[in-house]
């Protein structure tokens, strides 16, 4: 009988301090295989340094982080070849076309250029961006050149999407072909995804959601447990008492 897959995210007693600064408290929650888990919470909550720990640029010291079962700290290169990862600042050369910004960093994560060609048209078809190819990255709408992020996270085939307020400066139009984006790439290629927001209207009550507010989690379970209004169950659980 074959074991089970570990989840594609698992932390377990996570803490990180910058000086006198306790950024992240205890913090622990998995993202199943195949799954959409929203990480919630304001700005400071934590959300960035928590990604910063999981790929790897901060120093974890305390608690574990395993990416489909690979210990980030022991085994940080099987577990960063698990990772795509879309952060808040721009990773793509606006100067450059797609096609040439993607076969970059293909080359980056040592794909070669007879294996690059076909897998950046790939992705590319998966964000719908093919008409794109040769579109200077400059060109492209704040959407698409979210879109064009998220095929570049794709390139090396993950398990596992890290997105950092992937919508964030994105007109209501726009935010939604994103999230679209990444919704169907769970259900058509497999992958999991955490999702950094502090915005409420992006997640369904469906939805598995993590919710951190001063380096803790509040609440790991589906949005619906916040109650009838997420926004209202949100403050609930992050108000500050005396």
């Amino acid at each position: 009988m074959t074991a089970a897959a570990p989840p594609a995210l698992e932390i377990a007693g996570l803490s990180h301090s910058f000086g006198a600064v306790r950024a992240l408290r205890e913090v622990s929650f998995t993202v199943p295989r195949g799954a959409f888990v929203a990480l919630l919470g304001v700005n400071g909550a934590g959300k960035t340094t928590l990604f910063s720990l999981v790929t790897r640029l901060y120093d974890s010291t305390s608690g574990t982080i395993r990416v489909a079962g690979f210990d980030a700290r022991r085994q940080p290169g099987e577990a960063l070849a698990r990772l795509g990862v879309v952060f808040q600042s721009r990773a793509l050369d606006g100067d450059l076309t797609l096609t040439q910004n993607l076969r970059y960093h293909a080359a980056l994560h040592g794909i070669g250029r007879r294996e690059a060609a076909p897998r950046i048209a790939e992705v590319l078809t998966l964000v719908s961006l093919s008409d794109k190819a040769h579109a200077r990255v400059a060109t492209l709408s704040g959407g698409q050149q979210r879109r064009a992020e998220i095929a570049r996270a794709l390139l090396h085939r993950p398990e596992l999407l890290l997105l950092d307020e992937a919508t964030a400066g994105l007109d209501l139009r726009a935010r939604d072909e994103v999230r679209r984006v990444v919704r169907d790439l769970i259900a058509t290629e497999g992958v999991s995804a955490l999702w950094a927001t502090h915005m409420m209207e992006e997640i369904a009550p469906e939805d598995r959601v993590v919710v951190l507010h001063r380096g803790e989690v509040r609440l790991a379970g589906r949005a619906a447990e916040l109650g009838g209004s997420l926004a209202q169950g949100f403050l609930a659980l992050t108000e500050e008492t005396a």
